[in-house]
């Protein structure tokens, strides 16, 4: 009992899930039903057209046959085409030909339809998962690998698409064609279809059991599938380091043995898929040659035992479709469940439901015993009762050995992670009360190694202020001095980055990002090492005009080069998460404490 219930309880949770992944793939086609059911009307008539075809070849063959009006035992039998007295042979030929013309272009218009709104439904929920990535907090995404992310939008969306432009109306049209055809049947004899209906469920129930276990095969494809496009990702981050250090080698037979995984449980899959075919294709042929034998030992009419046939076809060959179709659409329920897992995600850290107004005055931003971890290392706590005030003209450096919670700290003020305990206050208010769009357009962050996009570096420049003019993105740029070296290309600021900017020294892309952080006016900017990769002249003369920005701003300065942080209005020492020491240059060394000592190392 014990064993077995866990087992049902997987069961049971496997059900709702497909079931719930199947409302989600049908609930992508809702907004447009209108279209879908002009559709699904088209694949009507199609496949109307084409149970109609059986009938036209029984009254052919019966009245080539000299059958019409013939019974089995030579009576006179009831006309079966009254509706068609005068007609020949080939007035019948003429008439399948048109029928299957308009069969052509009912099937035309059902597969453009279908097709479009399978493309508009991938668009959508393409659209749906960025929307939602763009919004979850760093965090979230530095739980997983980007490279899952990433096979999810490719891999996914491609299945959804060939479920809803394709899969999906073929279901309907085989459950049309299924019941029209038994329907059919019944009309043409009652006791060679009952007998039919003997020999199909127990196939039936077969084919389903296949499909199940294909289900849970193909999902674990997509799985690994996952696993070796994550690692892919990281290969080509950090390709450099693969090179350098050479070690081309062993990533190379890393992602060997993933791809050789792949490869296995692929081959699991395929073993299992050809299996269900097969048995598919048994199913259906194995009922037409049981019906020739029984309908041959009734003596029937050789156009009705036809049409009988043709009919059992249709239905066999509707069957075996479902039952496939059905493995094609619980694939897609699977996908459809792994891209609404990102799509229903909700951020923790969001914006409050009845946000402030953020509160007039000079800026002061103040941080009340602020403690904070990582949720992926909930055993290292990060900040320890972190408190100090800041106020609008100040240059504020925060300084430290690594690891001491520098990054960490600034990272807190756009709210990127929200804080354990304490509280963090921008003119009194609470950064939990503010809307992130108020508080954010006070932010502008410069990180030591900051992202570029592959656009150009006029465009790169004004990413925060896609509306800027050009005059105000050079005045950007000549602050942060890189107007000379983007004049130096031959398409000055049209000059393409890069993906990630691959295009620029480290230098050139730490100027960019500072001219980009300088054109927007926010009150708050925080430089996390953003000039590590500079010469000390250009240093030297962006941090002249950042003591100019710094008139109207707040200033935060993150540096282990302690010489760019001389003239700031306070210095903070962090170490293990605590502020140690606090003043200006010469105060902290004249204490002769940490700061005084991380100085005397600089200097040997």
């Amino acid at each position: 009992m014990s064993q077995d219930a866990p087992q049902k309880d997987d069961s049971e949770k496997r059900s709702a899930n497909r079931r719930a992944g199947l409302r989600r793939l049908l609930s992508l086609v809702a907004p447009y039903r209108l279209r879908f059911l002009l559709a699904c009307l088209f694949l009507m008539l199609a496949s109307a057209v084409g149970l109609s075809y059986p009938q036209f070849v029984r009254i052919a063959i019966n009245r080539g046959l000299g059958a019409e009006t013939s019974g089995e035992d030579g009576q006179t039998a009831p006309e079966v085409a009254s509706w068609l007295p005068d007609f020949e042979l080939r007035d019948i030929a003429l008439i399948l030909l048109g029928l299957f013309a308009m069969q052509a272009v009912f099937t035309w218009i059902r597969h453009y339809l279908m097709s479009w709104l399978g493309a508009r439904a991938v668009a959508d929920v393409r659209r749906s998962v960025i929307d939602r990535l763009v919004r979850l907090p760093p965090e979230w995404i530095e739980q997983r690998h980007t490279g899952e992310l990433v096979g999810r939008i490719a891999g996914d969306v491609s299945t959804l698409e060939g479920a809803v432009g394709s899969e999906l109306s073929m279901a309907v049209r085989n459950v049309v064609q299924l019941v029209g055809g038994l329907t059919l049947l019944f009309t043409v004899n009652v006791e060679l279809t009952l007998f039919m209906l003997l020999v199909v469920p127990p196939m039936t129930i077969s084919i389903m059991i296949f499909a199940r276990r294909i289900r849970s095969r193909s999902r674990r494809v997509q799985d690994e599938l996952g696993k070796t496009n994550a690692r892919v990702q990281e290969i080509l981050s950090g390709l450099s380091a693969v090179q350098i250090f050479q070690q081309e080698e062993r990533e190379s037979a890393l992602y060997a043995a993933g791809v050789e995984e792949t490869f296995s449980v692929a081959l699991n899959l395929a073993k299992w898929r050809a299996s269900f075919f097969a048995i598919s294709s048994f199913s259906g042929f194995a009922s037409i040659a049981m019906v020739i034998g029984y309908g041959a030992r009734m003596n029937m009419p050789a156009g009705d035992l036809t049409a009988f046939l043709l009919y059992t076809s249709i239905v066999a060959v509707a069957l075996a479709s479902l039952t496939s179709l059905w493995a094609a659409i619980e694939r897609a329920s699977g996908a459809t469940e792994r891209l609404f897992e990102i799509i229903d995600t909700t951020p923790e850290l969001r914006s409050p439901d009845s946000p402030v107004s953020m509160p007039p005055g000079p800026l002061q931003l103040t941080l009340e015993d602020v403690h904070f971890r990582y949720a992926a290392r909930p055993d290292a706590k990060v900040l320890k009762g972190v408190s100090l005030t800041m106020n609008a003209g100040d240059t504020f450096a925060l300084v430290g050995p690594s690891g001491s919670g520098k990054s960490s700290l600034a990272s807190l003020i756009p709210r990127l992670y929200d804080i354990e305990g304490g509280n963090i206050a921008l003119n009194g208010a609470s950064l939990r009360e503010l809307s992130l769009e108020d508080l954010r357009k006070e932010i502008a962050v410069v990180p030591q190694e900051p992202t570029l996009f592959s656009g150009t570096i006029a465009e790169n420049i004004a990413y925060g202020d896609p509306s800027a003019s050009r005059d105000r993105i050079v005045a950007a740029a000549k602050a942060a001095c890189a107007h000379e070296f983007i004049l130096s290309f031959p398409d000055g600021y049209e000059t393409l980055c890069g993906e990630r900017g691959v295009q620029l020294s480290g230098g050139q892309r730490q100027r960019l990002a500072i001219a980009r952080a300088l054109l927007v006016p926010a009150r708050i900017l925080v430089l996390d090492e953003a000039t590590s990769h500079l010469d000390t002249e250009s240093e030297a003369t962006i941090h002249h005009n950042l003591q100019e920005a710094a008139r109207e701003r707040l200033v935060i300065l993150i540096a282990h080069r302690l010489s760019t942080v001389r003239d700031c209005d306070q210095i903070l020492v962090l170490v293990d998460g605590e502020v140690r020491e606090r003043g200006r240059h010469d105060e902290l060394m004249a204490k002769q404490g940490v700061y005084a000592g991380l100085v005397r190392q600089q200097s040997a």
